[in-house]
């Protein structure tokens, strides 16, 4: 029977059971191979209640840097009898099964053309340890330590994790040192004789890349582009964008002089109240963002209304998970796009900022905290779980302190005094962004009363019609202007000349990446634009009319930014072409490279050499 053979290009995934403590094991595996220079992209699939229900966690090992998921897996660490069968039929043929042999396992459980490794974990731990959580915590270290035997992963790297980890707590430490070994030493004395070709050997392939999950670097953003309130509700995948924020605003706001924080931070009691606390900070003058998930976005489109026909700025950071409805609490997607941008009833345009890394997380909070100021307008952030939850290497964060926030517009007591007009909701230089003022600003110019009717242009109340067409039309031109202020979409030219093109957001970047080299390979050569925020800029409208067939990937069953593309810019429909995947797992380079496959060889218009 073959075997898969390969050195630091792999995938292993773990099977195991929420509660189990599998977690903190599975992430020392991933970091231990970080350690050795090789680089990883690990993924946490878990399930949405407490404890008892299946979790896996699947590692992409890949030194050539890829940090997609590829499809497939190598190595099958099969610790739950619940998915048994499922987690057996992931293994590619020639691949690996570990799993506790423990009990007897009938032949019929495994496959012909796949390599088993049985070790009895359980019995082990039994016999070592009397308490029962003990037994369960070390059985996850034991296999720590016999995978990293069989694979080549340096002793010496796993420990110095478990010294950071219990620093001060030395029986932990050394309770762990000694379930590691045993497991290394078992595998030794009793595996060694199996075949087994998969092997980490240090490179130098990580560089000064980070490694962060995608919350955690949004929160940072918001701390460094000067949010001063946050306001939120509890909902996966987001929560941890909250309390990331207030971990970092506890080192990062507080005068030194007196202790005191420079920020607020509200749990509210649900999503409609966080958004309205955000609604009277943002108007009120300070910088503030709650962060939700779709139902939270669904729950805020209200206040989303009022705050765009007002002009109020705020951000709101939506962590997007599958839908409808309650959906896959715990499970990925790109689906929030139509609720976000068109949030509110009437004629309601959001921004939307299109991260595809924990770096543009962070790049693009701060950003979205100064776009919302400028445009005076809610701003959306649009990260996704897998981006969000996941710890993801990316190039290190970067921030200029000569840089300075943008707060737009804002009309101060000295220009009221020296007889500078004041219409709140007046152009006065066709950019569609009026002047405004904050509160307390003078004691007699300058105020004026908001609402979520319709005014003139010094905030009057009017329902003439002229009033009202003329302030829609302006949040027309000022939406214009977002487009040329957001993001700029990046181009990735093909090798070759071509009349195909593939557009692209967010967290399929990553796969969409290897997918493009490897179908290059294969002789398909397509442009790429990866878009980084709606409104979309002048170039997108260019780059597909440029082009005879563009696919657009992403991650939703209802193709929302081909949608949009087509509403916005009057794009032929049968000129973009679906590659959609929405099935709660990130998307691969393999499901994107073989539906590009399939669709070029069907095109009248295939990939071809200019004249």
């Amino acid at each position: 029977m073959s075997r898969i053979e390969a050195t630091n290009d792999f995938v292993v995934k773990f099977a195991n059971v929420n509660g189990s403590g599998s977690a903190s094991a599975n992430e020392l595996f991933a970091r231990a191979i970080l350690r050795m220079g090789v680089p990883v992209s690990p993924r946490n699939i878990f399930p949405s209640n407490i404890q008892g229900l299946p979790t896996w966690y699947e590692v992409r090992v890949c030194e050539a840097g890829w940090l997609g998921r590829r499809g497939g897996v190598d190595l099958m660490v099969a610790m739950n009898p619940q998915t048994w069968d499922q987690d057996v039929a992931e293994i590619e043929p020639g691949g690996y099964l570990f799993y506790d042999a423990t009990k007897p396992m009938p032949p019929s459980a495994f496959r012909a053309d796949i390599h088993v490794i049985g070790m009895p974990a359980t019995a082990i731990c039994n016999a070592t340890y009397d308490v029962p959580r003990e037994r369960t915590l070390f059985k996850n270290i034991l296999v720590l330590g016999a995978l990293s035997e069989l694979m080549g992963i340096e002793a010496g790297v796993i420990e110095k994790l478990f010294a950071e980890q219990y620093k001060g707590k030395e029986r932990l430490l050394d309770s762990n040192v000694r379930a590691l070994h045993a497991g290394r030493e078992f595998a030794r004395d009793h595996l060694s004789v199996q075949p087994f070709g998969l092997a980490v050997k240090r490179a130098d392939a990580v560089g000064d890349r980070i490694f962060i999950e995608g919350n955690a670097a949004t929160a940072l953003g918001c701390i460094y582009g000067g949010a001063t309130v946050c306001a939120w509700y509890p909902i996966t995948p987001s929560s941890s964008v909250a309390e990331s924020f207030e971990k970092y605003a506890a080192k990062f706001r507080v005068d030194p002089a007196t202790g005191e924080k420079r920020v607020a931070i509200v749990q509210a009691e649900d999503e409609i109240a966080s958004i309205g606390v955000i609604t009277g900070a943002g108007w009120n003058g300070a910088r503030a963002f709650t962060c939700t998930s779709g139902p939270g976005v669904s729950l805020m489109t209200e206040f989303l209304g009022l705050a765009y026909f007002a002009e109020i700025p705020f951000v709101v950071i939506d962590v997007q998970r599958g839908g409808p409805s309650t959906g896959m609490p715990t499970r990925t997607q790109q689906a929030d796009l139509l609720c976000s941008a068109y949030a509110s009833h009437g004629d309601t345009q959001h921004v939307l900022l299109l991260p595809e890394d924990p770096r543009e997380c962070f790049e693009f909070a701060a950003a979205a905290l100064d776009l919302a100021e400028r445009l005076q307008t809610p701003v959306f952030l649009m990260s996704d779980l897998d981006i969000g939850m996941n710890q993801r290497l990316c190039a290190p964060l970067e921030w200029d302190d000569e840089r300075r926030y943008d707060r737009g517009k804002v009309m101060t007591a000295e220009m009221l005094d020296a007889g500078r007009e004041f219409a709140r909701y007046k152009d006065v230089d066709g950019d569609g962004i009026p002047w405004r003022t904050l509160p307390g600003t003078h004691a007699a110019k300058g105020a004026y009363f908001t609402r979520g009717t319709t005014r003139n242009e010094q905030a009057i109340y009017s329902e003439r019609g002229d009033d009202y067409v003329r302030n829609v039309e302006r949040l027309a031109r000022k939406f214009a202007t977002a487009a040329l202020l957001a993001p700029q979409p990046l181009v990735r030219a093909a090798a070759q000349k071509t009349r195909v093109a593939v557009v692209y957001f967010g967290s399929t970047a990553p796969a969409m990446d290897e997918a493009l080299a490897a179908l290059a390979d294969a002789g398909i050569h397509i442009d790429a634009m990866r878009l980084r925020a709606y409104p979309f800029a002048p170039s997108v409208a260019e780059f597909i009319a440029a082009h005879d067939a563009v696919f657009v990937v992403e991650q939703n069953r209802d193709a929302q930014m081909r949608r949009m593309l087509i509403n916005e810019l009057e794009v032929p429909p049968s000129q973009l072409i679906k590659v959609l995947h929405y099935d709660g797992t990130p998307i691969t380079a393999r499901f994107i490279t073989d539906a590009i496959t399939r669709h070029v060889h069907t095109l009248a218009t295939a990939p071809r050499s200019a004249a």
